[in-house]
């Protein structure tokens, strides 16, 4: 993201970028793959100090959201951790930051705030079900009351990072409307499940709920009227994989465009044949549309925008989509390096098909456009 940045905003991304530089370069992800892992919590934990978490957290919690721009800071951060695949829960744990400084009780914010500010804690976010519209509206989990207690049932689908969090932020719901919940994961009856994923790098899971019995006092906000603190969370949500998603896309074309013009064939470097330059530009074009897009939905967001769900969308539209066909494009101008283990691309294919699939895709995201247009 480079769209008007403030002194301040560009000081976070050249701290975020250098860390990362050192600390996390995709080299990380690698040694990580070879030994059967996907996250380094030491790492974690040094990022979160750098205040990536703290940006949607007040200062009585350990942050300092008073003094930045929410979730326009945390698409810088997240573009830069898109450059390196970054296989740290980022996403997860600022997502439901988000929730719990927006819509928590004094008590769950003073338990849990200070410890995801300075990564001692993870909490994952259980939103959908299994189905189609997985990551783009609740479903799966269903909220009744026993007494003075709330029970969840059913399963919630594709949870990034439930596997590696100590808390679960749900959502239900009930003949009411949507509740959410804090909870830790060592609740009787939840189970989580582990996925197999394409991306070495991120951890998904099924979480089933089954019977699963919890006090007024792990509700976020009030019962039965979360949906507008739902969508505001989905659209966090949403912005930061998009944002992502253009660093994975621009550090990708970026080396692509070394190679090509280093790589001879017939004499003369290949980027230099008119196929390729053609598709150079079309991919250049595509981004440079994916950036204009996610960088409004976050502006849209931390304004508060009434357009806001539909710049989402519409960023996630683009990304979606471009990101797959941008990075497999470049894939295929490297030739059969390409297609090799040791090459760094197949990290970056791997992140944008994830992206692409999570939190909606973009053929989902064109009819929750229809949605909101009353189409």
């Amino acid at each position: 993201m480079d769209v008007g940045l403030t002194e301040d905003q560009i000081a976070l991304q050249e701290t975020t970028r250098r860390f990362l530089e050192e600390q996390s370069p995709i080299g990380a992800l690698r040694r990580l793959a070879d030994k059967d892992e996907s996250f380094d919590p030491a790492v974690w934990r040094q990022g979160a100090e750098l205040g990536w978490v703290g940006l949607f957290v007040p200062e009585d919690h350990g942050g300092f959201s008073e003094g930045f721009q929410g979730v326009v800071d945390a698409a810088i951060v997240a573009e830069e951790l898109g450059r390196v695949v970054f296989s740290g829960p980022f996403h997860a744990v600022a997502t439901v930051a988000f929730a719990v400084a927006q819509a928590g009780s004094d008590a769950q914010k003073a338990a849990l705030l200070p410890a995801l500010v300075s990564g001692d804690a993870i909490a994952a976010w259980c939103l959908s079900g299994t189905g189609a519209q997985s990551g783009v509206e609740p479903g799966g989990l269903a909220v009744t009351t026993r007494g003075d207690d709330h029970v969840i049932d059913g399963i919630a689908g594709y949870v990034q990072d439930a596997a590696i969090a100590q808390h679960l932020l749900v959502t239900a719901r009930s003949d009411a409307g949507l509740s959410q919940f804090l909870i830790p994961t060592d609740t009787p009856g939840v189970t989580i499940l582990p996925l197999e994923l394409v991306d070495l790098g991120r951890r998904l899971a099924h979480v089933r709920f089954e019977d699963v019995v919890i006090g007024a006092e792990a509700l976020v906000g009030e019962a039965g009227a979360a949906a507008a603190q739902v969508e505001r969370q989905l659209q966090v949500a949403v912005a930061l994989q998009c944002a992502e998603t253009v660093g994975v896309v621009d550090r990708a074309l970026e080396f692509t465009l070394d190679y090509v013009k280093q790589r001879y064939a017939f004499g003369r470097p290949i980027g230099g044949f008119q196929a390729l330059k053609h598709r150079l530009a079309d991919h250049v074009t595509q981004l440079e549309g994916a950036k204009a897009a996610a960088a409004y939905a976050a502006k849209a967001i931390q304004d508060e925008s009434p357009d806001a769900a539909i710049a989402v969308s519409v960023a996630k539209s683009q990304c979606g989509k471009w990101g797959t066909e941008i990075v497999r494009d470049c894939l295929h101008m490297h030739g059969g390096i390409g297609m090799t283990w040791e090459h760094d691309i197949h990290f970056y294919l791997r992140r944008a098909v994830s992206n692409e699939a999570l939190w909606g895709t973009p053929a989902a995201h064109h009819e929750r456009l229809c949605a909101l247009a009353g189409l």
